[in-house]
């Protein structure tokens, strides 16, 4: 694969780092986003393939699995599989822009290996795990069921915070703007 640089920004599901990433993309023209693949099916009248997700059997994914056509990937969720396409990779690059990767924490450690140096890798975490929890509770997206997996996995994801080259906290949205748009206009300048 030709190197360019990549940004990466992981957390725990509810930690604010998807509106981040949209708000970085709309403030830095020289940021595309890397759309995942999945197995999963797209939610009805939210998204759309190709643009949130690029949904695919789960036997084309274990396909791309065996010819190394995926820079990482993982199993999560009850058998679903997620991962980052090297066509979707080398698709940004070819446009001479900076990949950005919106991945849960398993797959932003992967992703920060297989880039090294030419990568920066941001853990976005909240306060405290109550406020994390209130988040999550307040998207009424989840089961109740669902609800405490995810906050199982966050209070596991949060321990491999170390691992990242900087964590930002998210306490308010508008500092945490300002704060990843210099950490971002930064790292593309150098």
């Amino acid at each position: 694969m030709q190197q360019g640089k990549a940004i990466i920004f992981s957390a725990p599901s509810g930690s604010g780092k998807t509106t981040i990433v949209q708000h970085l993309n709309s403030q830095f023209p020289e940021l595309e986003f890397s759309i995942s693949a999945t197995t999963r099916k797209p939610r009805k009248g939210v998204e759309e393939h190709g643009v949130h997700y690029y949904f695919i059997s789960e036997d084309d994914f274990r396909s791309k699995i065996d010819t190394d056509d995926l820079v990482e990937w993982e199993e999560v969720y009850g058998g679903n599989f997620y991962g980052t396409l090297k066509s979707e990779v080398e698709r940004i690059w070819a446009l001479g822009k900076v990949v950005i990767f919106d991945v849960d924490v398993k797959g932003g450690l992967k992703l920060k290996k297989f880039f090294g140096d030419n990568a920066l890798a941001v853990f976005v975490k909240v306060p405290d795990f109550d406020t994390l929890k209130q988040r999550l509770q307040k998207r009424k997206t989840e089961t109740e069921r669902d609800l405490e997996i995810r906050l199982s996995k966050a209070r596991e994801e949060m321990k491999f915070e170390p691992f990242f080259d900087i964590a930002l906290i998210n306490k308010n949205l508008e500092d945490s703007f300002k704060e990843a748009e210099k950490l971002i206009g930064d790292f593309i300048a150098k």
